[in-house]
């Protein structure tokens, strides 16, 4: 979880004692389209992944992102 709060912190500008599993573009005013995009490329990197459109379009909160991760065969620390 730790990596996953540095990645949105450094795209979206938050701090990362405020990201939870319910953070999401719903909550946070600077999760638009372009920093959509922006989380996309900087997770696949981060994480060493290649996201589907399916899984771009789906991830709108942490708890999504932490599933489509998984699914990657990411292992997720607390």
């Amino acid at each position: 979880m730790k990596r996953i709060k540095k990645v949105l912190s450094k795209v979206l500008g938050i701090e990362e004692s405020s990201i939870t599993e319910k953070t999401s573009h719903d909550n946070v005013a600077t999760w638009d389209s372009f920093n959509s995009l922006m989380l996309v490329s900087e997770l696949e990197n981060s994480f060493n992944i290649k996201l589907t459109t399916q899984e771009v379009v789906s991830m709108g909160s942490v708890e999504e992102i932490k599933d489509i991760l998984e699914k990657h065969g990411v292992i997720l620390g607390k």
